[in-house]
């Protein structure tokens, strides 16, 4: 049973900056959320709010060009990772009814020569928007930052070394996504929603609260709830290969977005999934082990290949 019965909203601040008890506080809280409902709200955090502003005037002008435009930006390589997604290519696990939605991937920088150069496709830059390329590239940092600092919280917990989640994620495969619903085409298949229910493949997803609501998790007691928050604050939610190395002590979180029930109207949101790196293997934490381990060990990168199979982003 679940033991909250709204999303626990966290300042940032209070680990970053606060005394022993704050952090200490903030560390328990942390874990609770995770394990218990799967999702929590970050507030007091440094990523810009003139920033993530900029963010969503960029996407809104990316999206309101013509397909035409937009496709030029179709990346060829690794399932999608990078540049545009057409509108209704990508469904849930499971589920052969494409999500009512278009996107854009951002991914790693790193330098030609460096060991991951070869898997990492090259991010692709529209040049109809000359800003697009910095204010994605700044936000697309701090957030990894931020989760970077969620993770070292949350090793405290899970009682791993102090350099285990980053050794884990230094270069890794993350993803930011920008994404657009557009107003549900009369047209739609009835089936069709949003994004239908799922789970994120990754270790946690650091979400930018979106333009307008309709995110909603499926609680503990099997209840879904909306998850709404103020503008400009962050919602963190647990991934399978999170759940995976934890032997499942913070289960991954089904959710999902809702067709609106009002106003038909445009709604965008900023994921940033965070992923270990290639060669990172995802193996049962010690202390999670509770005498059964649910998972034999596998590389990221072939967990995560073998799931964007699964959602139709690669053959």
């Amino acid at each position: 049973m679940s033991l909250l019965k709204k999303v626990p909203e966290l300042s940032l601040d209070q680990y970053t900056n606060g005394n022993t008890k704050d952090k200490q506080q903030f560390i328990s809280d942390l874990f609770t959320g995770l394990k218990y409902y799967g999702f929590i709200i970050i507030k007091d955090h440094p990523v810009p709010v003139k920033l993530l502003d900029q963010a969503y005037s960029l996407c809104e002008q990316f999206f309101s060009q013509n397909n035409e435009t937009k496709k030029k930006y179709i990346c060829t390589k690794g399932g999608g990772q990078r540049g545009y997604t057409p509108f209704g290519t990508e469904h849930a696990k499971g589920n052969h009814f494409p999500d009512l939605k278009e996107f854009w991937h951002v991914g790693q920088f790193v330098n030609e020569g460096h060991e991951y150069f070869q898997l990492y496709p090259e991010n692709l830059w529209p040049t109809e928007l000359p800003e697009f390329q910095s204010t994605f590239t700044n936000i697309y940092k701090s957030l990894e930052d931020v989760g970077k600092t969620i993770l070292s919280a949350l090793g405290q917990s899970l009682q791993v070394e102090s350099n285990y989640f980053s050794d884990m994620v230094n270069d890794g495969n993350s993803i930011l996504r920008l994404l657009h619903y557009p107003p549900i085409p009369d047209s739609a298949n009835p089936n069709c929603v949003r994004a239908a229910a799922h789970e994120d493949i990754n270790l946690i997803t650091i979400l930018v609260s979106a333009t307008t609501s309709g995110l909603e998790l499926l609680d503990r007691d099997g209840k879904w709830l909306p998850v709404e928050t103020a503008k400009n604050n962050l919602i963190v939610d647990a991934g399978d290969m999170l759940s995976r190395i934890t032997n499942e002590v913070i289960p991954s979180t089904t959710h999902r977005v809702v067709n609106p029930m009002g106003e038909n109207k445009n709604r965008y949101s900023m994921p940033f999934f965070m992923h270990p790196h290639p060669k990172a293997m995802l193996s049962c934490i010690e202390s999670c082990k509770q005498g059964h381990v649910k998972y034999p060990d596998i590389l990221s990168h072939d967990f995560l290949m073998k799931r964007l199979q699964e959602i139709g982003l690669t053959k």
